[in-house]
C-alpha cells in the first residue's frame, strides 16, 4: 500500500504552530458543542466535549503529521498505562503506531541534496524515490550501488532532531490540558524519556555503532545483520539490504524449523540482557526476517537499542531465579530492586502484581518444552489487569528500561505463538541462574 505524502514541518516555529493550530481548532469545537449543550438545557461535560469524533480525528491527523515525538510518546504511554487510558486515546495511539506518512517528492529530493550535494544520484546505480517503509523519525528507500548491491537507505525527516525538545514540551502541554491522561500516570517522566529516546534514535551514527557491536558479539551462523555503508552520516544510514521473508510467514515451515527460529530469538534475548547488556527493544515483527536457504534470521532496525544498567540486569536475574523457585519473598525483593513498587503498597495490590509475574513467567519457570500454540498467558494477564485497574491509586510507573524489557518479552511470546513453536525456555535461561 502506497504511503500518503504529507510535508514534514522542518522548523521549530512551523512545528509549534501546527500544534498550536491543533489546540485552537479543538478549543473552537469544544466551545461550539458546549454552547449547543447549554442551549438544550444540559450542563456541558468537558471530557465529553473534548472526545468528539471530529476532535479525535483532528488530533490523530495532526499528531501523525508531526511524527517523532507524538508517535514515540504514544508508544511509551501504551506500554506504561495502556489499560488505564481512555479508549478514545488508545484508539489514537493505535493509529499512530500503525501509520506514518511519507515526505513529498520535492521535500525528499531537497533533503537528499542537502545531505549529499547536487550530484547525489551519482552515488547510486538506482534509487527508488518511493519509500519502502515509513516510521516515527524517518523513512527507508531501496537503492543499488555501482556494483549492483542492494541497499537500504534510512533517511531522517528534516527538522525532527532539532525540534525534539520543543515538540515534547508542546505535546505535554496539550495532553495535560486535554485531561486525557490518567493522574496515576507519571507523564513528566514519560515525556523526559520520550525526548531522551528520540535524541538517541535520531543519532544514526550511534545506531551504526550499535549494529557493529551486535555484529561482533552475535552468532553469525544464526543471525544476519546489515553492513553499514560509507555514505552514512548522522542523518542518513545506508546499509546492505537484508533479504528474507517476513518472520511470521515462517509459520508455514516444519515444526523443527519453527522451534529453532523461536529458540534462537529467546537465546538472543538472554544474550542481550545478561551478556551484552545491550538490547534492541522493539519486538515489531517487521524487525525480523527469515532466509529459507541459509536458515538465518535477519535483524533490522537498531534505533531502539538501549544500554542495560548493571542494576536492571542483576535485578532481572534475581527475579528470574526467584520466579523459578516460586519464592514470593524473593520475587518481591527482586521486583522492588528493579523499581516496580512504590515504597508503600497495599497488600492486596502487591499480591495481584506478584500473580502477574507468576503468570507471565510460566515459560521461564517450567523446565520442559513449552507449547506456545496453546499459550493463554495474554488472556490471563488481561483478566488480572481488569482487577488491578480497580486500584488505580496504587499505580506506579516502573523504570522505563523495565517497560522495554517486558515489551520485548511480550513480543517474543506473541511471535512464538504465531509460529506455533515449542521451546524449552528454562534451559536457555538455566546457564545464567
Amino acid at each position: 500500500m502506497e504511503k500518503k505524502e504529507v510535508k514534514v514541518p522542518s522548523s521549530r516555529f512551523g512545528r509549534a504552530s501546527k500544534l498550536g493550530g491543533l489546540f485552537a481548532k479543538v478549543a473552537t469545537n469544544v466551545a461550539f458543542h458546549g454552547t449547543k449543550e447549554f442551549v438544550k438545557g444540559k450542563k456541558p461535560v468537558l471530557s465529553d466535549l473534548l472526545l468528539t469524533p471530529n476532535n479525535l480525528q483532528k488530533l490523530t491527523n495532526e499528531l501523525a503529521s508531526m511524527r517523532g515525538a507524538a508517535m514515540k510518546l504514544g508508544q511509551l504511554l501504551s506500554m506504561d498505562a495502556g489499560e488505564l487510558l481512555p479508549p478514545e486515546l488508545s484508539s489514537i495511539l493505535a493509529k499512530l503506531r500503525d501509520n506514518a506518512n511519507a515526505m513529498p517528492h520535492k521535500q525528499l529530493v531537497k533533503v537528499l541534496t542537502d545531505e549529499w550535494g547536487e550530484n547525489w544520484v551519482d552515488n547510486f546505480a538506482y534509487f527508488n524515490l518511493k519509500p519502502f517503509a515509513c516510521a516515527s523519525i524517518g523513512q527507508v528507500h531501496i537503492a543499488h550501488d555501482d556494483c549492483a548491491k542492494k541497499l537500504a537507505v534510512k533517511l531522517q525527516y528534516p527538522g525532527v532532531k532539532g525540534a525534539i525538545k520543543s515538540d515534547v514540551d508542546n505535546l505535554g502541554r496539550i495532553l495535560k490540558l486535554s485531561g486525557l491522561i490518567p493522574k496515576q500516570v507519571d507523564l513528566d517522566t514519560l515525556l523526559n524519556e520520550t525526548a531522551e529516546q528520540l535524541i538517541n534514535e535520531a543519532n544514526y551514527e550511534k545506531e551504526a555503532q550499535f549494529i557493529c557491536r551486535f555484529e561482533n558479539q552475535l552468532n553469525q551462523n544464526q543471525f544476519t545483520l546489515p553492513k553499514v555503508h560509507s555514505l552514512s552520516n548522522d542523518n542518513i544510514l545506508v546499509m546492505s539490504f537484508i533479504e528474507g521473508m517476513p518472520i511470521e510467514e515462517a509459520a508455514t515451515l516444519s515444526q523443527a524449523r519453527r522451534d529453532k527460529i523461536a529458540t534462537a530469538l529467546f537465546t538472543l534475548f538472554f544474550t542481550e540482557l545478561f551478556d551484552l547488556q545491550l538490547m534492541q527493544t522493539d519486538p515489531n515483527f517487521a524487525n525480523y526476517l527469515y532466509h529459507v536457504e541459509t536458515h538465518k534470521i535477519g535483524l533490522l532496525d537498531f534505533g531502539a537499542t538501549r544500554e542495560i544498567s548493571d542494576n536492571i540486569a542483576s535485578g532481572y536475574l534475581s527475579l528470574f531465579k526467584a520466579l523459578y523457585l516460586q519464592d514470593k519473598t524473593q520475587i518481591e525483593q527482586a521486583a522492588r530492586s528493579i523499581g516496580f513498587f512504590k515504597a508503600e503498597i497495599d497488600g492486596e495490590y502487591l499480591t495481584k502484581i506478584l500473580n502477574v509475574f507468576r503468570i507471565a513467567s510460566e515459560p521461564l519457570r517450567l523446565d520442559q518444552e513449552y507449547d506456545f500454540a496453546t499459550c493463554t498467558i495474554a488472556a490471563s494477564l488481561r483478566n488480572e489487569s481488569m482487577s488491578i485497574n480497580k486500584q488505580k491509586d496504587q499505580w506506579h510507573t516502573p523504570p522505563v528500561d523495565a517497560l522495554f524489557i517486558h515489551r520485548k518479552i511480550a513480543g517474543l511470546y506473541l511471535l512464538a505463538k504465531r509460529l506455533n513453536a515449542k521451546v524449552n525456555v528454562h534451559q536457555l535461561l538455566k546457564p545464567y541462574l
